[in-house]
């Protein structure tokens, strides 16, 4: 139903591997991280990110990243 659309949208979830699972194998929807897209991961001297560029300390994973107008976008996942 869903694998001839374009179409995409973000959740914001509380388990990501059941999330995925859900929207991947009951609905059929075709999943992705950012990475695996090429987005670049935007780096700060004082986060703590990871290898990833993802801050793991305090609060929410957070990610950031820019648009093509240069615009900071960030992803959150709580913990």
């Amino acid at each position: 139903m869903f694998e001839s659309t374009n179409a995409y949208s973000g959740f914001a979830v509380d388990d990501v591997e059941k999330a995925r699972a859900f929207y991947e194998d009951t609905l059929g929807v075709r999943t992705s991280e950012l990475i695996a897209r090429g987005v670049q991961m935007e780096r700060y001297e004082d986060a703590r990110q990871d290898e990833r560029g993802i801050m793991r300390q305090h609060g929410p994973y957070i990610a950031w990243f820019r648009d093509p107008a240069g615009n900071v976008l960030s992803v959150l996942q709580e913990r």
